[in-house]
């Protein structure tokens, strides 16, 4: 077993030592906190993007247009 893997028992079994309630509370606040990073993560390529298309780096056309693209045809 890795080190990892280890680290992640040890998560693991500490969670299962708390009562029940907690338990749901803690799965609860872990999904907010991976949609707010989610979000996070959206906002940053959102603003890429936009960025991208003010400096005219971006590229549009159709799905064929980026497959002739990718081939080179």
């Amino acid at each position: 077993m890795n080190s990892q893997t280890s680290y992640f028992q040890d998560a693991i079994e500490t969670v299962e030592k708390l009562p029940p309630d907690d338990q749901m509370l803690l799965v609860e606040i872990i999904r907010q906190r991976l949609s707010e990073q989610r979000r996070a993560e959206i906002s940053r390529n959102a603003q890429a993007t936009l960025k991208a298309v003010r400096e005219k780096r971006a590229h549009f056309g159709s799905v064929e247009d980026l497959r002739r693209n990718l081939t080179g045809e």
